[in-house]
């Protein structure tokens, strides 16, 4: 399925964007792709250092593994550090069917493969130009931090060919939206002081 047309404007997309947790069993070819990368290396960077690789995932048995994975060593994590529910279940991560990540086909994750303190920070420059994009063309995303220490995880790296200098930053599914992702509201910014106004 190739998606590369993008009707709305850029804030457009930025109001219309959501997180999906539900998606259509369609595989996203290469020249989408490809496009959403393209967009993505557009982002700012530091230095214009260009700290970022990107690994693509779309093998189903490979994502259930790296999920199973993850979901292990997030609730430990959970649990280390009696980490707040924040309203979400985390008990969903201790069942056998749940996959972090929901389905989706695909995986793109933003790396970065430099140093520095800036790095981080590039990485998730180029994770919203990528979000922005597939929003844009009428794809949902959403960021699976709870997949980061799995895709890290030495064994995972050796089975997904992850190179030593990268480290996993930006864990992004992708995919075609099963169903339409309700509205969300946001708090108005909260301006901590406006010198000059």
């Amino acid at each position: 399925m190739t998606r590369t047309e993008m009707p709305m404007t850029v804030a457009d997309a930025i109001r219309s964007r959501r997180s999906v947790r539900n998606y259509r069993a369609e595989r996203l070819d290469a020249a989408t792709i490809e496009a959403l990368l393209a967009a993505a290396v557009r982002a700012p960077t530091a230095i214009h250092m260009e700290p970022w690789g990107f690994l693509v995932i779309q093998e189903m048995l490979l994502l259930h593994r790296i999920s199973d994975r993850a979901k292990g060593l997030f609730m430990a994590e959970a649990r280390r550090e009696h980490l707040d529910r924040g309203g979400h279940d985390l008990d969903v991560f201790e069942s056998p069917d749940f996959s972090v990540f929901y389905n989706a086909g695909t995986l793109i994750a933003i790396c970065a493969t430099r140093g520095g303190p800036f790095a981080p920070a590039d990485c998730w420059l180029a994770a919203e130009n990528l979000i922005l994009t597939a929003t844009a063309m009428g794809l949902g995303t959403c960021v699976i931090g709870s997949a980061v220490e799995g895709l890290n995880a030495p064994d995972i790296r050796a089975e997904i060919g992850l190179p030593e200098d990268a480290q996993v930053v930006a864990p992004i599914i992708v995919g075609v939206p099963a169903d339409a992702a309700p509205p969300t509201s946001r708090r108005q910014p909260r301006i901590l002081n406006w010198l000059g106004r």
